[in-house]
């Protein structure tokens, strides 16, 4: 029986490897649903996004569970309300680095989020890390490094501490879902999307920014919020089950990778060399670290 339940083990990692991975590419175009934007501001996009993340969880828990996800926050408990929080925080913490600090200081900020979970996760859930992780890691960093050499690196001091904050909070939202395991944790996802409801909402207020998208960008919003956001979040929540904390955020930079990869193909962007040598040494760590960890099986485990 124990033997039988090892041998499935690796099944569930490469699964859960294809399921994250798979998260970073639907957020990968996140930054081309951005540019087909024509007016909104970054928070009127977020506040339309988040509306719809949170309508199409609710939907997508109820037929998954038949439960509602309220009851699932209750019964998970503090897990849940943390990652929601933490993952406002990446959002926002983002959003306020791209605004006040050059894209290219922003994206290596980001590259960090693998470090910080690896760090958080060895601390609070003693999960170990994989010296094959530590070196990917590593490597993935120094490629990002490429992609933003040629670029302005310029930057205000409050845009840098956003986008670590904005690191840190998704490191966070990942410490949390492997917290919360073994409870259902896609509530987290949803209830992140009403805690960004409530701030965009008072940033709009506070700051005069209409309510009322244009069907154009309204659309590109909604549709952002369900099919690249909430899709994506949904594959990373499931396949944070069978990940350590820092294998997860290290997948999840297929993003950085593919993003100027469609922006290239439907807008007709030309990437740099520095980005696609770049791009090219962030896959390798990305694609590395995967195969190291399949082929690495684990001892197998006999009856008593």
């Amino acid at each position: 029986m124990l033997s039988s339940e090892a041998s499935t083990l690796p099944d569930k990692r490469e699964r859960g490897l294809l399921l994250v991975f798979s998260a970073g590419v639907l957020w990968s175009t996140i930054g081309l649903g951005v540019r087909l934007i024509e007016d909104a501001t970054v928070w009127q996009i977020l506040l339309y996004r988040s509306i719809s993340l949170s309508l199409f969880l609710y939907v997508v828990i109820r037929i998954r569970s038949g439960e509602s996800p309220f009851v699932q926050i209750r019964q998970v408990g503090l897990p849940v309300v943390l990652a929601g929080m933490a993952l406002v925080l990446a959002f926002s913490g983002g959003i306020y680095a791209i605004q006040t600090t050059s894209v290219a200081n922003a994206m290596l900020l980001f590259a960090t989020a693998p470090f910080i979970a690896a760090i958080l996760g060895r601390i609070i859930l003693g999960e170990a890390v994989r010296k094959a992780t530590w070196i990917a890691c590593i490597v993935a960093i120094a490629g990002v490094a490429i992609m933003v050499a040629d670029k302005s690196s310029g930057g205000v001091i409050k845009g840098s501490l956003a986008a670590l904050g904005s690191a840190f909070g998704f490191a966070v939202f990942t410490i949390s879902l492997r917290w919360g395991k073994s409870g259902e944790m896609l509530p987290a996802v949803f209830l992140s999307g009403l805690f960004a409801i409530a701030l965009t909402l008072v940033i709009c207020i506070a700051t005069d920014i209409p309510l009322i998208l244009s069907p154009r960008d309204g659309g590109i919003s909604v549709g952002m919020g369900i099919f690249q956001v909430g899709a994506g979040l949904i594959l990373y929540t499931i396949g944070s089950r069978s990940l350590p904390a820092a294998e997860l955020t290290l997948l999840s930079l297929a993003e950085v990778v593919l993003a100027p990869v469609w922006v290239w193909i439907f807008l007709g962007e030309t990437a740099t060399t520095n980005t696609l040598l770049g791009g090219v040494v962030l896959l390798a760590a990305i694609i590395g670290n995967a195969i190291t960890g399949v082929v690495r099986r684990p001892p197998p485990l006999s009856s008593p």
